[in-house]
């Protein structure tokens, strides 16, 4: 179920979500704030390094590509 990898994964994109989370809290920016919840939630969904990963990525770039 859960392996080491998972774990690193997780803790990761956590910081990242969090991290966005604070700073389209501070600046206004919706697309940072959901995708900074959606990086701190995801890893409890998936089991598959592969799908974390690329999830991961996908919502790291959102904000970027959808700029408000």
């Amino acid at each position: 179920m859960f392996s080491t990898a998972n774990l690193i994964v997780g803790i990761v994109t956590g910081a990242f979500g969090l991290a966005y989370f604070v700073y389209g809290k501070k600046q206004g920016r919706m697309a940072f704030m959901l995708c900074g919840i959606g990086l701190m939630a995801y890893p409890y969904l998936f089991s598959n390094i592969f799908v974390l990963v690329v999830i991961g990525l996908v919502l790291l770039a959102l904000p970027f590509v959808f700029k408000e």
